[in-house]
């Protein structure tokens, strides 16, 4: 296991499938466990570790932990359990990285309309990325934008130093939302970045339920932990004998919109109807 983060509930998920699946820990299933924590330039090192551990498979957390096991291996299988993975061909990925994608075609393009729809009269849109991280989704948003009204400020960042002076932009140059491209050290940072959006009265949307948990406006994206539970079948399939380039990368098929309404309250905000209808969860 290798993780940009530290993801417990979402690693409990796996557990629980590898358990089910009749994989018991200490019997006949040994877990090597590496957390980064925040520290991500400690990822190739961590990877090299297990590596080195000649461990049967690999599964990663996060598009950075997956490309750290790519760099460190081209044989041992690598499992990811979210992240992305841009392969010309996710039927048949034909390396030795397999397992679930977090990013289904034009979830982006769904966030970007979605806070049109709350934010009717918007304008300009603050996008916080994480430097380094992933440019898809960056680029798929600046395609959902490109036919409407709305101009784009996107600003990277490289550090959690960074957010004030970024949503300070933002509110210079009159943003009327900010979205939030999904990445590790962004979930890590997930309560700092809700508040600074509270702060600076922008509507915010993010991929993970857990921002608007922390007080985040609009969560839209997958079930992380059913993400992790795939990942597990995964490894299921390859200790069995399967190739990982033979298996299809799965994008998510179902996705959650979870609203907070408290936040919205608080920005002044009546969140349509219509939207509220489509809801999944309502965070009061």
């Amino acid at each position: 296991m290798l993780d940009a983060g530290e993801r417990l509930e979402w690693w409990a998920a796996f557990g629980q499938e590898l358990r089910r699946l009749g994989y018991v820990e200490d019997r006949n299933l040994v877990l090597h466990k590496r957390f980064a924590g925040r520290h991500f330039e400690q990822l190739s090192a961590l990877a090299q570790e297990l590596v080195r551990l000649k461990v049967a498979v690999i599964v990663t957390s996060g598009t950075v932990a997956a490309q750290a096991a790519k760099h460190a291996t081209s044989t041992i299988p690598i499992v990811m359990a979210t992240g992305i993975e841009e392969t010309a061909n996710l039927a048949r990925p034909g390396a030795n990285v397999t397992g679930v994608t977090s990013l289904s075609a034009g979830l982006s393009g769904k966030r970007f309309e979605l806070i049109q729809e709350v934010v009717p009269r918007l304008v300009r849109l603050g996008v916080l990325w994480h430097r380094g991280g992933s440019e898809f989704a960056v680029r798929e948003l600046e395609a959902a934008a490109r036919s409407s009204k709305v101009a784009l400020q996107v600003l990277g960042v490289k550090t959690s130093a960074e957010f004030a002076g970024a949503f300070a932009a933002m509110t210079k140059q009159r943003a009327g939302a900010v979205f939030v491209i999904a990445d590790p050290m962004f979930f890590s940072e997930r309560q700092r970045i809700a508040d600074l959006a509270l702060k600076h009265r922008l509507p915010g949307i993010q991929g993970p339920v857990e921002y608007v948990e922390a007080g985040g406006l609009l969560s839209y994206g997958p079930s992380y932990p059913d993400l992790f539970r795939r990942a597990a079948t995964y490894v299921d399939k390859i200790v069995k004998g399967a190739r990982p380039g033979d298996l299809p990368i799965e994008q998510p098929t179902k996705v959650e919109l979870v609203i907070n309404v408290k936040t919205a309250k608080a920005l002044g905000l009546t969140i349509p109807p219509p939207v509220l209808l489509r809801a999944t969860r309502i965070v009061e």
